[in-house]
């Protein structure tokens, strides 16, 4: 498989990298050790500009090729995320985490390393036209880390044109990569219901507003959102993963708390399930008795791969697994904050091979080092495709 050979030569210092991050991992916007590292390491590189501190704790690196750039694309950005889980490992790795409740179980060390690694090739040959723009972003599990560094003016203060970004999937296997143009992972929402009921004796529930009651109709009642409002060749999904009442086995409970995830694959569905949500909610509350305050949270967008960048993504992984290793995925119902840079500027979102690993968010869960060369020159190759002199 046609791997850059510096990158090869390069794979013991990035697997290296990738373990020291991995035994360290921090959580959200909390990851100045982390970002100390990467800016130490582009400045090591020499990269012409490190920037620090964009959208809080996110590193930036500008390196300029060394051909004269023509009329074409001249800036492309590359993001990496850094942040890890509230996870307890459970990998008995040497080089596992030291810090107790915190764990890298979505790769996001990976992640981090091939781009050092590519960010050291790039730095080392400029062989192209135009500035490649590595990125280095806080806080994707959660925190919106993405929109934050948007919101900082990324885009705009690096003259970035297109952007694209890189997960390892588990299951895919090393040497392969997975990608499809258009939606390929979900919007994220939240909800929290709060019921409040009548309390009272479990022997006289006539006398009560059952608050227990009232949860369970409202997750049937939402459930009937996606089999009966939502067109069957779409996608939506509602999960209920909380529901918090009552500590004693002869009480109504007054009050009951409800939370869960509402995931969908397009702008259309997303507002109609909200709708419905609402709805569904209140018909609860008038048939019940009880009353319902729902808070309904907007979290990330639709991760959307734009046609043409999905398609120059899909050549350069061909260039370095072969075409047939290159798959076409369908969408995935998680979420990825990759989508407000999407938002922003044209590009894509692909998938690198992790082999037959624990999946992502699991304790026991570690990025397959075999993956790196891949990654990394999967980047090099795209800059390089991407920022050729016209």
């Amino acid at each position: 498989m046609p791997i850059v050979n510096r990158v090869a030569d390069l794979q013991p210092d990035i697997q290296a990298w990738r373990r020291d991050i991995h035994q360290h991992p921090e959580l959200l916007y909390d990851v100045h050790r982390t970002a100390a590292f990467v800016a130490e390491r582009l400045r090591e590189f020499g990269c012409d500009e490190v920037v620090t501190g964009l959208g809080q704790t996110g590193v930036v690196g500008v390196i300029k090729g060394s051909k004269p750039a023509g009329d074409g694309l001249k800036v492309i950005g590359l993001r990496a995320d850094m942040d890890a889980l509230p996870v307890e490992e459970q990998t008995n790795l040497p080089y596992a985490s030291k810090t107790p409740g915190k764990m890298h179980a979505c790769g996001h060390d990976g992640h981090t390393a091939m781009l050092l690694g590519a960010a050291r090739y790039l730095a080392e040959t400029r062989n192209f036209a135009g500035d490649a723009i590595v990125i280095f972003q806080p806080a994707e599990e959660g925190g919106a880390g993405g929109a934050a560094m948007v919101k900082d003016g990324l885009m705009e203060r690096f003259g970035i044109e297109q952007v694209y970004g890189m997960h390892n999937g588990p299951g895919i296997p090393v040497g392969s990569f997975a990608i499809r143009p258009g939606p390929i992972m979900a919007a994220t929402d939240e909800v929290d219901i709060m019921i409040e009921g009548l309390g009272g004796h479990a022997a006289r529930p006539h006398k009560c507003i059952d608050s227990v009651l009232v949860g369970a109709q409202v997750i049937t009642a939402l459930q009937s959102i996606v089999a009966r409002s939502v067109d069957p060749l779409e996608s939506a999904v509602i999960s209920i993963c909380e529901f918090h009442a009552g500590n004693a086995r002869n009480v109504i409970p007054q009050t009951a708390t409800l939370r869960g995830t509402i995931r969908t694959l397009s702008p259309e569905v997303r507002k109609l399930v909200e709708k419905r949500v609402h709805e569904v909610v209140a018909g609860v509350a008038q048939i019940t008795g009880a009353k319902i305050d729902l808070h309904y949270k907007r979290n990330y967008p639709v991760v959307n791969n734009h046609a043409a960048e999905t398609e120059v993504a899909r050549r350069i992984a061909g260039q370095v697994a072969g075409e047939a290793n290159v798959h076409e995925m369908p969408p995935l119902m998680g979420g990825e904050d990759f989508a407000y840079m999407l938002e922003a500027r044209p590009g894509a979102f692909i998938f690198c091979g992790n082999g037959d690993s624990a999946g992502l968010h699991h304790p026991a869960y570690n990025f397959n080092d075999e993956a790196i060369v891949f990654g990394t020159s999967y980047w090099v190759k795209l800059v390089e495709e991407q920022l050729a002199a016209s």
